[in-house]
């Protein structure tokens, strides 16, 4: 059981990927961090040293922050987050307790490089349907909570992308890492590189990738999301607007992959002797 202002690895755990998962704050030191460099999902690093400097950066949200094993450096950054009025727990055991339990991390080799105000910025083609949607669905509970995505003509991708410092995806194109790889489609390849292929998101890609691909087989859910998919994309002319109505979609999907793929319906219920 975790103490107070503290959280354990199991309860993290179930909150990565909602919606209302708290701030992360990776405060290793470079040293630490070097002989792991991968982070929690979702989590951003910041100086440790430096807490009074980037602290009011997360007021008004919760926080939960993690250093190497969960003892002075995490302790006190929380500590110094509770003081500016940030309600903030320290992760037990830290990096090392969470990679021996198994967990999923993010290798920062995989991670596009950041805009001045700490976003990674990435692109893709205007009017989505559902790759376009689901990849910045993982990416904002994922990997990046405050990612920016740019949508424009498809023409215009790679020259947006060249000029604004974006990382282009689900476009096609002989130097674009993030897009379909064979039979896989993006979101299958952004859940292997970013190294998050727990069960229940590798449940979800099948799904993606069934909807995305026209292999409708592949998945009873994936005609759902098909139709889901292509009725939001009739609902939005703003692609942002249809973006934020996805995001709610996908929290939808991967709850349940993760919570309910066992419970059914049961009404109405067969009366006795009927």
């Amino acid at each position: 059981m975790s103490s107070i202002n503290t959280i354990s690895i199991d309860k993290l755990a179930r909150l990565i990927g909602t919606p209302k998962c708290p701030a992360i704050i990776d405060v290793r030191t470079d040293d630490d961090y070097e002989t792991n460099p991968r982070l929690i999902p979702g989590s951003v690093r910041r100086p440790y040293a430096e807490v009074t400097a980037w602290a009011q950066e997360f007021t008004g949200r919760n926080a939960i922050v993690v250093c190497q094993k969960g003892l002075k450096l995490g302790q006190g950054v929380a500590a110094w987050l509770r003081h500016f009025g940030i309600p903030t727990d320290s992760l037990e055991g830290g990096t090392v307790a969470w990679a021996q339990a198994g967990l999923p991390m993010v290798p920062e080799a995989k991670l596009p490089s950041r805009n001045p105000q700490g976003q990674t910025v990435w692109v893709t083609r205007s009017r989505p349907k559902i790759d376009r949607i689901a990849c910045p669905w993982l990416i904002r509970r994922f990997v990046d909570p405050r990612a920016v995505f740019l949508f424009v003509t498809p023409s215009e991708v790679e020259g947006v992308a060249k000029h604004f410092g974006a990382v282009p995806f689900d476009i096609e194109g002989e130097d674009v890492f993030w897009s379909h790889r064979g039979e896989l489609c993006t979101f299958d390849v952004m859940v292997e590189e970013f190294g998050l292929g727990t069960e229940p998101l590798k449940r979800l890609a099948l799904i993606v990738r069934g909807a995305d691909t026209a292999r409708l087989d592949l998945a009873p859910e994936a005609p759902g999301l098909l139709a889901a998919s292509l009725g939001l994309s009739r609902m939005y002319s703003d692609d942002l607007a249809q973006l934020e109505a996805g995001l709610a979609l996908y929290d939808a999907f991967y709850r349940w992959c993760r919570d309910a793929t066992d419970e059914t319906h049961n009404w109405p219920s067969k009366k006795a002797g009927a």
